[in-house]
């Protein structure tokens, strides 16, 4: 399993957790729905600004949102 495809399952089930759509979660973080999707989905080499937007939006850690991977 690649990083990405790592990372894509755990920012998913993050997302999950707190019962937010796809559309939902981008939406709140200022992300592109599609963008976001093709993350979760392991397609995507992500940008750490873009990492950090997603931490912040789940209000974690950076080092928190690697954790498990």
């Amino acid at each position: 399993m690649t990083v990405q495809v790592a990372f894509g399952q755990r920012i998913q089930s993050l997302r999950k957790d707190l019962g937010l759509s796809q559309e939902r979660f981008a939406l709140a973080i200022n992300m592109d729905r599609t963008y976001y999707a093709s993350v979760e989905a392991g397609k995507r080499n992500i940008s750490l600004a873009n990492i950090e937007k997603i931490a912040n939006g789940f209000n974690i850690r950076l080092a928190e949102l690697f954790e498990g991977l």
